[in-house]
């Protein structure tokens, strides 16, 4: 037989090696078929998931602004320190020590609470670090390049006012939601809408691509207030000193357009200021706007509606004769008194001294329907309706008879409470020709609610008012040179709710007026709380202030001088009572 030929060893060896490459070569061919066609949408998805994020882009929150266009409240463009916390334990970005001890510091927080809050959640691509840092802080943070940390750029609020408008314009949280004041009540407007914006991210957590715009950014409308940051200036200055000179426990003050009811400046002192960051001073009692948040009962600067209400009433001209003596009238064995006998006094001399008694006395002879009536007309016990949160109604006596007691009361002004602007709003009636303005926080026109008195029962009461603030008044410090001004002192003895009696020695000093008092462009209310010392009457306390603001305002808004200014000063009268 013949014999077959023997395969050297060396070839058998090169053809395994041969086959083995070829079956690899197979192998990979298969897998790639495999991954293209079959599994592409799933290893796309894994791609999306690590590199694909949804990037939101902070809206611009609107500004505040005075009525000429000066900023009360404006947004600046900040960044913030963020964290990617997947992509920080996909990359062991924690294992570069030095780094991430470098950003502890720029950050002043130990590392191990950054490491806490990024572990908190691996699985999230996003996580705050440190909020609205300053542009210097931020710059060194960007350079260190710590792996899955990047900066967000958002807006920080800023009151240029800072205390002057605390109460007024509020304040916004680190997010930019209002959580007083005005940037509560608009808040909707003002904080516009976030964009959002698919990107891609490399391993670091840096933006290397803008995918597709998933919704616009839409920044925050701006808002025009009615107030006049130079009045607002001048009440918050005068009204701190007040505060400061009488020890008192606190302060509010509002000036209103007498032509338009557009607020020009409100005040409360102690104020706050919006720009700090100390929780515990934001939600203080400082932050309350007492202008509209509190309530008092007004005293004698209501007299002026007892007087108005008994000449509609047709009972009682101006020169109607009132007997006060002795001094002292008891109703319901109740004692109504006045600093002075007065003895015989007309309805006119009895606004200008202020007596209660000769109030109390007036009133009486009026309904006990219709005199309660009036007040309610005048807007107490309503509310403004200004878009301001936490506004106090008040109290307004009932639509039903008063008994004797409580009518004389009502005569000057107990038994009723109001917040300062609506004893502003009530004031409007006086200070125009009998109709009700409505009181308004943004520009506009004016609007009229109804008609309270006739022209010619306001002008006759308003010649008293003149009176009031001339020598021999009890107004007389709320004199404004080159001015003729009309208004009413108030000293009103605390009502102490925790105790359910009137304080033995705690007062409200209170004066409303408004000028120039032939053609009134101006109308202010200031009370001050618990004076302390011998000074505590309006006409001593309140008085001055009225006088140094509607000083300036007058000026600011070049309103002409009142050419009868000084034939009222011819006026000789006794002291009177302003309780």
């Amino acid at each position: 037989m013949k014999s077959r030929p023997v395969v050297p060893l060396h070839r058998i060896r090169h053809y395994f090696v041969l086959g083995m490459l070829v079956a690899g070569l197979g192998t990979l061919v298969v897998r790639a078929a495999q991954v293209q066609l079959l599994e592409s949408q799933f290893l796309q998805s894994k791609g999306d998931v690590n590199y694909l994020t949804v990037q939101v882009s902070h809206a611009n929150r609107g500004m505040i602004l005075d009525r000429h266009g000066e900023p009360l409240a404006v947004s600046s463009p900040v960044d913030s320190v963020v964290a990617d916390p997947k992509s920080i334990f996909r990359e062991h970005s924690f294992d570069d020590h030095q780094r991430w001890d470098a950003l502890a510091k720029l950050l002043k927080e130990p590392l191990s609470s950054i490491k806490g809050r990024i572990s908190k959640n691996p699985e999230s691509e996003f996580a705050y670090l440190k909020r609205q840092l300053d542009p210097e802080l931020a710059r060194k943070v960007k350079a260190l390049a710590v792996p899955g940390i990047s900066l967000l750029r958002e807006y920080k609020r800023y009151y240029p006012g800072g205390p002057v408008f605390g109460q007024i314009v509020g304040y916004t949280d680190t997010d930019q939601n209002g959580l007083t004041g005005i940037e509560k009540t608009f808040n909707d407007s003002l904080s516009g809408t976030a964009g959002r914006t698919r990107v891609l991210r490399d391993g670091q957590g840096r933006v290397i691509e803008y995918v597709e715009q998933l919704s616009p950014t839409v920044d925050g409308r701006d808002l025009r207030l009615s107030i006049d940051a130079r009045v607002q200036y001048l009440a918050y200055r005068y009204l701190k000193a007040a505060v400061k000179k009488h020890h008192a426990d606190s302060a509010s003050t509002v000036v209103l357009d007498a032509r338009t009811g557009e607020i020009l400046a409100m005040v409360s002192e102690p104020s706050v200021n919006p720009n700090t960051r100390d929780r515990a001073e934001l939600t203080s009692s400082r932050a309350r706007d007492r202008a509209v948040q509190s309530v008092f009962e007004p005293g004698s600067s209501i007299k002026p509606f007892t007087i108005a209400a008994a000449l509609t009433s047709g009972r009682f001209l101006p020169d109607t004769r009132i007997d006060t003596n002795p001094g002292v009238f008891n109703v319901g064995g109740y004692p109504i008194r006045d600093v002075h006998n007065y003895g015989l006094l007309t309805v006119s001399r009895v606004l200008i001294k202020s007596s209660n008694v000769g109030a109390a006395k007036v009133a009486l002879q009026l309904d006990p329907k219709k005199f309660p009536a009036q007040f309610h007309k005048l807007g107490f016990g309503t509310p403004t309706g200004i878009p301001l949160p936490g506004e106090e109604a008040g109290h307004a006596p009932p639509a039903g008879p008063l008994t004797p007691r409580e009518q004389a009361s009502l005569a000057y002004g107990y038994g009723i409470s109001a917040n300062v602007l609506q004893l502003a709003r009530a004031y409007t009636v006086l200070a125009g020709d009998g109709r009700l303005l409505d009181v308004r926080l943004t520009p506009g026109p004016a609007h009229y609610s109804r008609r309270v008195y006739s022209p010619e029962v306001v002008h006759q009461v308003q010649r008293m008012l003149e009176k009031a603030t001339a020598e021999g008044g009890t107004g007389t410090q709320a004199q404004v040179p080159d001015y003729a001004v009309a208004g009413k002192t108030g000293t009103v003895v605390k009502w102490l709710e925790s105790k359910g009696r009137y304080a033995d020695d705690q007062y409200l000093s209170v004066f409303a007026g408004y000028a120039p008092a032939r053609d009134p462009r101006l109308i202010m209310v200031v009370v001050v709380n618990n004076p302390k010392g011998e000074q505590y009457y309006g006409g001593l306390v309140s008085a001055p202030v009225f006088s140094n603001v509607m000083n300036g305002a007058l000026h600011l808004l070049n309103v002409p001088s009142h050419p009868d200014k000084p034939a009222l000063r011819q006026a000789m009268f006794e002291g009177g009572s302003d309780t």
